[in-house]
Order: C-alpha cells, then sequence, then structure tokens
C-alpha cells in the first residue's frame, strides 16, 4: 500500500507522518487486500473567523474505485482521527455493497433517479462569481458509467455531487444530491448545445 501525505500552509513532521500512517493503516487493516494507495492531505486555513481550520482529506484507490472524505476540527490531531474513522466507515460501505452485489440483482436506473424536467433556472437571477484565483486543479479520470454506477461514486466520495461520462449517451453527466432528500441527474439538452450572448447555457 502505497501512502503520500502532503500539507498545505502545514509542515508535514515525523510525528505527523507517523501519526497518520498509524491512523490510516489501522482504517484499512481489513482492507488492504483491495487498497493501492492514499493520499492524505492535511491544511490549516488562516483565517481566525473559521473554528474548524485543521482539515485532513483522505483518498482511497481501491480496485479502480476512488473512495473519499474529509473533516475538520480545531485540532489537526482530532481530524485526523475523524476522517480515520470516517475512510474506514466509506471501505466498509463500499465491501458490503460489492457483496451485494453479487448476491442480489440491480435495481434499475429509474428506480434510483426519477426523470423530471428543470422547471426553474438553476442560477434565478443571480450572476455568478468565481474566485478571484484557483486554489486547487484536480485531475482525474472519467471512464464511462451508469448512473447506477456513479450513484454509487457519489456516495463514496463524499460530496454533494459527482460528474462523470454517461455509458448511454457518451456524454458528461453531474448527479447530485437534492436539497429535499434524494438524487438528480443534470444532463446536456438534446439538440441545444448553443450558448446565448452572455456566454451561459440557457437552463430554462
Amino acid at each position: 500500500m502505497k501512502l503520500l501525505i502532503q500539507g498545505n500552509n502545514i509542515t508535514v513532521t515525523d510525528s505527523i507522518h507517523d501519526y497518520v500512517q498509524q491512523k490510516l493503516e489501522k482504517a484499512v487493516k481489513h482492507f488492504q487486500n483491495i487498497t493501492t494507495k492514499i493520499d492524505v492531505h492535511l491544511s490549516v486555513l488562516n483565517n481566525a473567523r473559521i473554528k474548524d481550520k485543521h482539515k485532513a482529506e483522505v483518498t482511497v484507490y481501491a480496485n479502480g474505485t476512488v473512495i473519499r472524505a474529509q473533516e475538520g476540527s480545531e485540532n489537526l490531531y482530532a481530524s485526523i482521527d475523524l476522517v480515520s474513522d470516517k475512510i474506514a466507515r466509506q471501505l466498509r460501505k463500499y465491501k458490503e455493497k460489492q457483496l451485494h452485489k453479487r448476491t442480489h440483482a440491480q435495481v434499475t436506473t429509474k428506480e434510483i433517479v426519477e426523470e423530471e424536467p428543470v422547471e426553474t433556472p438553476l442560477v434565478s437571477d443571480r450572476n455568478p462569481q468565481l474566485p478571484d484565483e484557483v486554489v486547487r486543479t484536480k485531475y482525474f479520470s472519467m471512464p464511462p458509467m451508469t448512473i447506477e454506477e456513479a450513484l454509487e461514486q457519489l456516495q463514496l466520495v463524499d460530496h454533494d455531487f459527482y460528474m462523470f461520462c454517461n455509458s448511454s449517451t457518451n456524454e458528461i453527466n453531474v448527479i447530485y444530491c437534492r436539497n429535499h432528500g434524494g438524487y438528480g441527474v443534470i444532463q446536456p439538452r438534446p439538440g441545444n448545445n448553443n450558448h446565448n450572448d452572455n456566454g451561459h447555457l440557457p437552463l430554462s
């Protein structure tokens, strides 16, 4: 198992490195046969108004699947404890789903995501604002997958949304958690890929 630890606004000392290694080895103890690589990102936010400024983010690569968790607290070691426990639960959930898939028929896509039109503009009358600078850039492979598989990935990466290449259409889709429960999917409208004058895709 390969372990990579990086720090942002923090020096990863030997004691921090050893603590992270100890906690994560314990977290993946029962999943070492499927775990190939673990990336750890530790950071401290330089903002006195933020309470939980010590962040710990862990990404586990298991059998080609990305499993991710992040936690924050007032103490770096506490954040490492929290994220280690969370990644262990995510790994256990992943393994249980793999066992379930072997013994039960998969539910259909229609049962997972209810198809419905977008009734209101997604950005309303607000003008989208981007940050002054890009603080982090991520690159990742995007193999084609079904909506079912994308939903499984969403549940494992500790995010509100997941971008993927839909194997049925070969187009980029986004599956997301809805505020009122359940999941939704954002897809390009067929035959309507032109931008309007302000550079935004039509949403109505």
